[in-house]
């Protein structure tokens, strides 16, 4: 036998695409994850990159877009944090399934002799591996929700579609079901709904002998019953299963579209399940409501380095930190809309592109491309009495700008920007420059989840504890088996989890002075070894003037806002 026919109660949606990527597989993978627990199933969902890297850490967020950090601190392809924001869940790094790492793991195998002296060949070795991992995810689930890739047409595709015919032959047809996404163009010349790109792609997906139970027909405007009628001739399934996929004015409409035409309904009769509870959608609804139909309207500033790509730009590299502003606006019914600003552009051409903002936002990034841009959007920030939220490099260049600009320190810098600085008030420590000498220069990094002592009485501390997170991260510690990521805590102070990536910290010998001239340094982690490493700093004047090592975007729901884009909103409100 290739696999274990030991039978679980998991159930297995797959999500494929047709015709081309970046139309929304992920956001519907979401979607359903979020309709099937609505229906009373625990769920889960699985991310497959076809590429052949390892993880998303070493690529460039304009190549794939955001890289996404899970608690366990993996490295992971954006959709991740679409599966965690629809389910209000987290997700382990497990769930992200890459090429590398299956060709990895089988190669290791077989350098180790685990395959008794066999030859080793794509089939079955690569399925198996494939599968063995989709289970490993799917435990205590009841039902599993898999999303491969790119489309059906890329070469890189076919270990995963082998895989999953075999798991449906494992598992038996009433429970794996398939689900395919497919675009539906509107050529401008003759504005007409296109259906050949999803014919050609249903066609290539049965050359794979795997035909769609239902398809999702992903287009600018709803489906009509002539092309419903077209696909359902050319897929050979009834019209009822062509489900219409519009564009929306925010992702979370999706589900709710979905369910418009009994998507959950059609997926359990597919899986032969019945609907253990009456789906609730009011709290979704309330919650939506409060992004379409807002009570008021702010625009932030979002300073960024990762937005050109060639002739276009690029918004993919921030999605996070976008749908935290949209989560915490929800909360607060207020419409928020991001004005873009490349920091190159306040470089060449100054402030003057932020005089019509409410909030400012220096988000993370690596390289020295922009920095003094965001150094200039911070000063204004500072200095006009603007709201303003720094995440990872906006907290470390918030300490630079203060450094030049109020401690009259004019050469201070980050040693990633400028190695033989005289004022390095960010810079590697002690630890780190040890592994750097061995040239490991991925164990530099601070990834995943770590715990903060805040200071009482701190605006950070009165976030989270009005949000309700210090009592939802006292709990998640409990979670936490790794001793380092928790450090040393005092159990009678506040402490939160935030997610991290990141190689700099503040410099130890300048926090002294800092804290001299106003910084309030209001959150830390202290290591087993090693001085603690600041995480939150505010400045007690300002309206907000609030950063943080960490990555808070990577914990916000939107029924469960990061506590910190909360405050920066009402902050704003407030003024």
């Amino acid at each position: 036998m290739l696999y274990s026919t030991e039978k679980v109660n998991t159930k297995y949606i797959v999500v494929v695409g047709g015709v081309m990527s970046g139309v929304g597989k992920g956001i519907a993978t979401a979607s359903i994850a979020r309709i099937m627990e609505n229906y009373g199933y625990s769920s889960t969902a699985i991310k497959i990159d076809p590429y052949i890297n390892y993880d998303a850490g070493t690529l460039r967020p304009t190549e794939h877009g955001e890289v996404w950090v899970t608690d366990d601190g993996g490295e992971i392809d954006q959709d991740l944090g679409s599966y965690e924001r629809f389910l209000s869940k987290d997700i382990p790094k497990r769930n992200n399934i890459t090429t590398g790492q299956i060709y990895k793991r089988v190669i290791d195998r077989e350098r180790s002799g685990k395959y008794l002296g066999k030859t080793v060949q794509f089939i079955p070795h690569i399925p198996e591996e494939i599968i063995r991992r989709i289970e490993e995810a799917s435990k205590g689930f009841e039902v599993a929700i898999i999303e491969i890739g790119g489309t059906i047409g890329d070469y890189e595709n076919i270990p995963y579609l082998f895989a999953v015919k075999s798991l449906s032959r494992l598992e038996g047809r009433d429970n794996v079901a398939v689900v395919m996404l497919t675009y539906l163009p509107i050529p401008s010349h003759i504005n007409e709904m296109k259906t050949k790109p999803a014919q050609q792609a249903i066609r290539q997906l049965s050359e794979h002998a795997i035909f769609p139970d239902i398809i999702l027909c992903r287009a600018k405007a709803p489906l009509d019953r002539v092309r419903k009628g077209k696909i359902e001739t050319y897929a050979n399934i009834e019209a009822e299963y062509v489900i219409s996929a519009p564009d929306v004015d925010c992702v979370y409409e999706v589900p709710l579209n979905f369910e418009k035409e009994n998507l959950g309904k059609k997926l359990l009769k597919r899986l032969r399940l019945p609907a253990k509870q009456k789906p609730d959608w009011s709290g979704w609804r309330k919650l939506l409501k409060g992004i379409t139909n807002p009570e008021k309207k702010l625009r932030v500033a979002m300073v960024c380095k990762y937005l050109d790509i060639g002739e276009f730009s690029l918004k993919d590299s921030y999605i996070s930190v976008s749908q935290a502003l949209v989560d915490a606006g929800a909360r607060e019914k207020v419409g928020v809309s991001i004005k873009w600003i490349d920091a190159k552009d306040i470089q060449e051409s100054g402030t003057e592109c932020l005089e019509d903002v409410d909030g400012i936002i220096v988000p993370g990034g690596f390289g020295s491309s922009g920095i003094q841009g965001k150094i200039e959007a911070i000063r204004y920030a500072r200095e006009n009495n603007i709201p303003y939220l720094g995440l990872c490099l906006g907290m470390q260049l918030a300490l630079v700008e203060f450094a030049r600009n109020v401690m009259c320190l004019p050469d201070s810098n980050s040693r990633e920007f400028d190695p033989e600085n005289i004022h390095p008030i960010v810079d590697y420590l002690g630890e780190q420059r040890k592994i750097l000498e061995k040239e490991k220069f991925g164990a530099t990094m601070r990834l995943g989840a770590y715990a903060a002592q805040l200071k009482r009485n701190s605006k950070v501390a009165r976030w989270y504890k009005e949000t309700g997170r210090l009592e939802k991260d006292r709990e998640r510690l409990k979670n936490i088996k790794e001793n380092f990521r928790l450090g040393v805590i005092d159990e009678k102070e506040p402490v939160v989890l935030e997610r991290h990536r990141h190689r700099y910290e503040v410099n130890p010998d300048y926090i002294s002075d800092f804290e001299e001239s106003g910084v309030i340094f209001s959150g830390f982690h202290r290591p087993l070894q090693g001085k603690p490493l600041m995480e939150f700093m505010e400045l007690p004047n300002h309206p907000f003037f609030v950063a943080t090592q960490a990555h808070p975007e990577f914990k916000s729901r939107l029924e469960d806002p990061a506590p910190l884009f909360v405050g920066f909103i009402r902050s704003i409100l407030s003024k």
